[in-house]
């Protein structure tokens, strides 16, 4: 799955200012419901995170905004609104690559997912592929500093 997610983040075309994170949505068997990279820049929408898109198009896929049993897999550790996001849409298990110790909310920073006073709490599943992951984000940042 998070071969996916990184598949996605690297689809964004090269000219795209997006931060390179993918994310995909499987159900219980496996089939993909919904994949995403990010497009805040390209649309303009502070909503348009990966997880998000991903949601969006499992639940458009599915007819429901109820994910039971879904994966979501990404290849950053999600923020506070991604993570409240799966949270809602009862997502089953969360797996990710690169930790986000700046913004994370799946047990770095924070941890959105985990906490007991919500009505769901989804499986974490951390650490996965993080190697590649993170250094496709580092190169990413690199070249903005290089070129930028």
């Amino acid at each position: 799955m998070i071969r996916l997610a990184l598949a996605q983040a690297r689809s964004a075309p090269s000219i795209s200012a997006d931060v390179p994170i993918g994310a995909v949505v499987v159900d219980a068997s496996g089939l993909v419901l919904g994949v995403g990279a990010n497009e805040r820049e390209a649309t303009g929408d502070p909503t348009a995170h990966a997880e998000v898109l991903a949601l969006r198009r499992a639940s458009a896929a599915t007819g429901s905004w109820r994910l039971d049993g879904a994966t979501l897999a990404v290849t950053l550790e999600p923020c506070t609104m991604c993570a409240g996001a799966l949270v809602l849409a009862r997502v089953a298990r969360v797996v990710f690559g690169a930790w986000d110790p700046k913004a994370g909310a799946v047990g770095s920073l924070w941890d959105v997912v985990r906490d007991p006073r919500l009505n769901h709490r989804p499986e974490v599943v951390a650490g996965v592929l993080e190697e590649p992951c993170a250094t496709l984000l580092r190169g990413f940042f690199e070249d903005r500093r290089t070129t930028g």
